[in-house]
């Protein structure tokens, strides 16, 4: 069984707040859409393309410190080619944000043109930030509007309400709580998200997280920094995830009495070290190539 089914993931207050941003669209000029680096495609809410209903729209891939810096352009070639431009960004150290901004007014020049036509220059552009749980949206706002804070916390379902924060005299972002969608539709997604932290942990079975994390590490091209952190040796092709699992373990001492791994234990620092980049720079998803 993968993590993936393990997860019950739509708590009611999301349904909610996707009729909230649906109904306070018309407020808006365009979307900020922030997505996590480390998994461009997960995590992206697939009903948001309904949702904003043509409005402008730019895309935000957070923790890029985190993520593999190859593969973060070829993302950000990905989006351009598709049309929403993108900006990779680190919210906890501001790296990238500066970008934001003229972002924005590229994707909106022609409304901007049109008020000054009609003598409406300076007017204050106005983005809705959206995203899923713990991708960064209300780091990316306390960032940008300097202290006039927003909920911060790593991790899900931390932003409840809705509000308005003024960034200068020229930008006002309005802040939604992450949403996820109703349906999962690719076990892969599912993993993905609990990998990085975007469903609670508390509704997952940590050893089989874990265990599918070192897995895919593995086969995905980050092997030699998987033995790095474990110091692993010898061949781990045929391993499967329980078994890199008790390696990790064992090469970090994590024992119970008689000599068994506590794997509980290593699971959850496998796990944690994952989030934290401990593991160095890494990106699960590749872009679609032209």
């Amino acid at each position: 069984m993968s993590a993936a089914q393990t997860i019950q993931w739509f708590p009611g207050h999301m349904a909610k707040t996707g009729r909230l941003m649906e109904k306070n669209l018309k407020l808006v000029d365009a979307v900020a859409e922030v997505i996590d680096a480390r998994i461009p495609a997960s995590s992206r809410n697939p009903d948001l393309e309904r949702m904003i209903r043509g409005r402008r729209r730019v895309i935000v891939m957070n923790k890029s410190d985190l993520a593999d810096s190859a593969r973060t352009r070829e993302w950000l070639d990905f989006f351009g080619r598709a049309g929403t431009p993108a900006v990779a960004v680190d919210c906890r150290s501001g790296k990238g944000l500066g970008g934001f901004e003229p972002l924005i007014r590229s994707v909106l020049k022609e409304r901007i043109d049109g008020w000054e036509r009609k003598g409406m220059k300076g007017l204050a552009l106005r983005v809705m930030v959206v995203g899923i749980p713990n991708v960064g949206k209300s780091s990316l706002i306390n960032r940008l509007s300097k202290g006039k804070a927003a909920a911060v916390e790593d991790r899900p379902g931390v932003t409840r309400t809705s509000r308005w924060f003024p960034v200068g005299k020229s930008l006002e972002l309005f802040d939604t709580p992450g949403v996820l969608w109703p349906k999962l539709g690719d076990s892969k997604v599912g993993e993905h998200l609990a990998f990085t932290g975007a469903v609670k942990d508390e509704i997952l079975d940590p050893e089989l997280l874990a265990a599918r994390l070192l897995e895919v590490l593995r086969d995905d091209g980050y092997e030699a920094e998987l033995r790095r952190r474990y110091a692993l040796e010898g061949d781990l092709s045929a391993a499967g995830g329980h078994d890199l699992l008790e390696m990790a373990g064992r090469k970090r001492g994590m024992l119970l009495r008689g000599g068994e791994i506590d794997s509980l234990r290593a699971a959850v620092a496998v796990l944690d070290e994952f989030r934290g980049g401990r593991f160095g720079c890494v990106t699960l998803e590749r872009a679609a190539a032209e």
